[in-house]
C-alpha cells in the first residue's frame, strides 16, 4: 500500500482497502449503519481474500522493524515448560495428559498403579495410548482424557478440531486399541461414569433447544440415548450433573447466565422425577455432595458468600438448611472438607486467604499464603493435603502440607526458570467516574523512575462473575523482565467483592466496568509510571470488549491496544446465531430490550467508532473455528478502525482459520508463542513510535 505522509511517527503502509457496502438496521427505531456486513459470512470468496490481504499487512506492519530474536527465545522457553493432566485410575493403570517440554499437543499415557509415585515425571517414560500427532499436519486437533471406567476396559475421550468449543466423544476399547463409539461433534459437558458399570451420563448442548442431561449405555446410538433431565429450558441456559459416590443420587445445576442458578435432586435408586432443591432464587447455588450430604456454596441471603448444608429429608426446605459456614467480610471462592476440618478460600484485593474452620464452624485459624497469590487447596491423602500456589513474579509451585504438624514441602517445584529478584508487586487505587474505588496490581522493577517514561501494559477482564487474581504469565514476566511494568486492574463485573460487585457490571451497568479500566489507567498517570503514549491495554473475549470499549471511548489516553477474539458487536450480539454464547445476553444485555438497547447502544465499540479519530496503535486478533465469540466482529471492527484513524498508528488483524476459544485458542504451543512473540514486537513498535499529546 502507500506510504503513510512524510514525517509522520510510525512509518506504517496503509492498510488494504476495504470495500463499504452498507446494510443500514432500525432497533427501537433508531437507524443503525453497518458499512462492513459482508465480512460477517466467512466463507464467502470476498471474505478469504480480504482476510488474506489482513494478514499480509500485519506482516508487512511487524516487519517495518526487526524483531529482537530473544523475545521468541525467551518466550519459549517460559511457555514450554510441561504440562501434566491428574491421573485417573483404571483396572492396573493409571491414565494422565502429558505434554512434555517443547512439545506443541499434549497426548493420553498411561503407567502401571501398582508401582506408580504420587508423582508424574514429566519426562518419564510411559506407554502413550493415544496421540493426537497423525490426527492434523498443522497440529491443530486436539485429544483431552474425560473419564476411564474402573475396570480398565474403557476410556472416554474428546477430539477438539482447532480452537472450537465443539468436541467430539469418542469411546476407546483398552483391550484392542480401537474406538468403539464416536459422538457427533457437539458441544458436551460433565461427562462421568455410571457407577454400575453399563455407560455414563454426559450434557450435550445445543445452540437451537439448550441443554439435556443423557444416559448412555455402551454401544447404543447417542441419539437414542434417554433425557434425564433439562425439558424445558432454552439456550440461555448452562446445565450439569453430578452423581454422590454410590450414584444413587444424581445432581443438576441450571445456570441461568452468570447470576442466578437453581438445583434438582434425582433419586436414581426409587428412580422418582427430579425434585427441586432450589428454583425460585435470585442467587448463585454451586452444590456438591460432602461426605454423603449436600452442601451448597451460596450468595443467596448472603452477597459475599456462605456454605449451607441441605436437610436430605426435605430438600427443598429453606428453613432446614444448616449453616456450615456464614458469611464474612471477605469473598468465599471455594471450600474443601479435609480430614475434620473445612478450609474456605477467600478473595481479597490482595489475592487469596485460606481460612480453617471446625465442622461447628469455628475458626480453627489459617494456612500462611504470601501477599499477592492466588491459592488453592486439596486433600490428599489422611493428615495431609496438597497446596498450590502462583504469583505473578512466581510460577505455579505445588506444596505438601502435614497438617497436624503444620509442616510444609514443595511436592512439584516451579517448571518455569524466571528470577523475581528485584521485581515487586504493589497496590495503587484508581477512582471510578462514581467514586468506586478500584485496585491495581501493579509489578515491576524496584526503584524505577516514576516520572511518567515507564513502558505500562495493562490488563483486565471484569466480567462474567470471575475473580481476576495474581497469575504467572509468560507475557507478563518477559514484560516486566526487559524493562517494562506490568498492571492488573480488579472491576466490577467480576466476583472479586461479592455479587454486589459482580452485578455493578453488568447489564445496564456494563459501563462501569469501562469506568473502572479508565480509572485504571489515569491512576498510573497519575502516579508517574507512564504517559498516555507509553501505556498499552491488553484484553480478551470479553477483555477484549473492555479494551475495544475503551480505545473507542478514551483514545487519547492510550498509545496501543491488544485485542484478542474480541466480544465488539454488541448492538447485534442477539443476531449471532452461529455463536453458542447465548447465556452471555444475559451478562451483556440484549438489543432487543429496550432498556438493555439504551445503555448498549452507548458501548458497543463496533458502533462507537468515529472517522477521523486519531487512535493509538491496535493489533486484533481472531480465527474462523470461535464459535463462543464470533470473529466476523474482530474483523469489522478492524476494517472500521483501518478507515477511521487519522492518526500514523497502524491497525492490524493477526487472523488465523484454526483459531478459536477453547484449548489454548487451537493453537500448537509454537504457534501459540509466535503470537504472543508477534505481539510484545508491536508494543514495541508502538510505543517507541510515540506521537506528542
Amino acid at each position: 500500500g502507500a506510504a503513510r505522509p512524510a514525517g509522520c511517527p510510525g512509518g506504517a503502509p496503509a492498510p488494504p482497502p476495504t470495500a463499504v457496502r452498507p446494510v443500514v438496521d432500525t432497533i427501537h427505531g433508531e437507524s443503525f449503519t453497518d458499512p462492513y456486513r459482508w465480512l460477517e459470512d466467512q466463507e464467502h470468496a470476498d471474505v478469504r481474500r480480504w482476510i488474506d490481504a489482513q494478514n499480509q499487512y500485519a506482516d508487512a506492519v511487524l516487519a517495518r522493524t526487526p524483531i529482537d530474536p530473544a523475545i521468541r527465545t525467551r518466550l519459549t522457553a517460559l511457555m514450554q515448560s510441561p504440562d501434566v493432566g491428574r491421573p485417573q485410575r483404571g483396572g492396573d493403570f493409571e491414565y494422565f495428559t502429558l505434554r512434555r517440554a517443547g512439545e506443541d499437543l499434549a497426548a493420553i499415557y498411561r503407567r502401571p498403579a501398582a508401582e506408580a509415585p504420587p508423582r508424574i515425571d514429566p519426562a518419564g517414560t510411559y506407554e502413550r495410548v493415544i496421540d493426537p500427532r497423525p490426527l492434523s499436519p498443522d497440529l491443530t486437533v486436539s485429544v483431552d482424557l474425560l473419564a476411564v471406567a474402573p475396570d480398565g476396559a474403557r476410556l472416554i475421550y474428546s477430539i477438539r478440531d482447532g480452537g472450537q468449543d465443539e468436541r467430539v466423544l469418542a469411546v476407546r476399547d483398552l483391550a484392542s486399541g480401537a474406538d468403539t463409539e464416536r459422538f457427533p461433534n457437539a458441544l458436551y459437558d460433565s461427562v462421568s461414569l455410571r457407577t454400575d458399570g453399563t455407560g455414563f451420563y454426559y450434557v450435550v448442548r445445543s445452540r437451537e433447544t439448550g441443554a439435556r442431561v443423557r444416559s448412555h449405555g455402551w454401544g447404543d446410538p447417542p441419539e437414542r440415548d434417554a433425557v434425564l433431565f433439562g425439558e424445558g429450558y432454552g439456550p440461555t441456559a448452562f446445565i450439569s450433573m453430578a452423581q454422590d459416590e454410590e450414584g444413587k443420587r444424581l445432581l443438576y445445576t441450571v445456570q441461568h447466565g452468570w447470576a442466578r442458578s437453581e438445583v434438582w435432586l434425582q433419586d436414581a435408586a426409587a428412580g422418582t422425577p427430579p425434585a427441586p432443591v432450589v428454583h425460585d432464587v435470585d442467587a448463585h447455588f454451586f452444590p456438591r455432595f460432602v461426605d454423603g450430604e449436600l452442601w451448597m456454596r451460596t450468595d443467596f441471603e448472603a452477597p459475599m458468600g456462605r456454605v449451607v448444608a441441605v436437610d436430605a429429608s426435605a430438600p427443598g426446605a429453606r428453613d432446614r438448611w444448616r449453616t456450615v459456614l456464614a458469611e464474612t467480610g471477605q469473598a468465599l471462592e471455594d471450600f474443601a472438607r479435609i480430614d475434620e476440618r473445612i478450609y474456605a478460600t477467600y478473595v481479597t484485593e490482595k489475592g487469596n486467604r485460606i481460612l480453617v474452620y471446625g465442622t461447628d464452624g469455628r475458626p480453627r485459624g489459617e494456612v500462611e499464603v504470601p501477599p499477592f497469590s492466588t491459592a488453592s487447596i486439596r486433600g490428599d491423602g489422611k493428615g495431609q493435603a496438597l497446596l498450590t500456589l502462583q504469583s505473578f513474579t512466581t510460577p505455579t509451585t505445588v506444596y505438601r502440607l502435614h497438617l497436624s504438624a503444620g509442616t510444609r514441602a514443595v511436592e512439584e517445584p516451579p517448571e518455569v526458570s524466571w528470577n523475581a529478584e528485584g521485581i515487586a508487586t504493589e497496590l495503587i487505587y484508581g477512582t471510578s467516574r462514581d467514586g468506586t474505588r478500584v485496585p491495581v496490581f501493579v509489578v515491576g522493577r524496584e526503584g524505577r523512575a516514576r516520572d511518567g517514561s515507564g513502558r505500562v501494559l495493562l490488563g483486565g477482564y471484569g466480567g462474567f462473575n470471575v475473580a481476576q487474581k495474581p497469575r504467572f504469565s509468560a507475557q507478563a514476566a518477559l514484560w516486566v523482565e526487559r524493562g517494562g511494568v506490568y498492571a492488573y486492574a480488579l472491576l466490577r463485573g467480576g466476583s472479586e467483592f461479592g455479587e454486589t460487585w459482580h452485578r455493578g457490571g453488568m447489564l445496564t451497568n456494563k459501563q462501569n466496568v469501562f469506568d473502572d479500566f479508565i480509572a485504571a489507567a489515569e491512576a498510573l498517570v497519575g502516579t508517574g509510571e507512564t504517559r498516555p503514549g507509553r501505556l498499552a491495554i491488553t484484553g480478551t473475549s470479553n477483555g477484549g470488549l473492555l479494551v475495544g470499549a475503551v480505545l473507542t471511548q478514551r483514545p487519547e489516553l492510550l498509545g496501543a491496544v491488544l485485542c484478542g477474539f474480541p466480544d465488539v458487536d454488541i448492538l447485534r450480539f442477539n443476531q449471532f446465531t452461529r455463536a453458542n454464547n447465548m447465556p452471555a445476553l444475559l451478562e451483556y444485555g440484549d438489543a432487543a430490550i429496550r432498556e438493555q438497547f439504551d445503555a448498549i447502544r452507548r458501548f458497543s465499540p463496533y458502533q462507537q467508532v468515529r472517522a477521523g479519530t486519531p487512535y493509538p496503535a491496535v493489533m486484533i486478533w481472531s480465527g474462523d473455528l470461535d464459535t463462543r465469540v464470533p470473529p466476523l466482529a474482530a474483523r469489522k471492527f478492524a476494517a472500521a478502525l483501518q478507515a477511521a484513524t487519522s492518526s500514523a498508528h497502524p491497525v492490524i488483524l493477526r487472523y488465523h482459520p484454526r483459531a478459536g476459544h477453547a484449548a489454548g485458542n487451537g493453537l500448537p504451543l509454537s504457534a501459540r508463542i509466535t503470537l504472543q512473540a508477534e505481539q510484545l514486537h508491536f508494543l514495541d513498535q508502538a510505543l517507541d513510535d510515540e506521537e506528542p499529546r
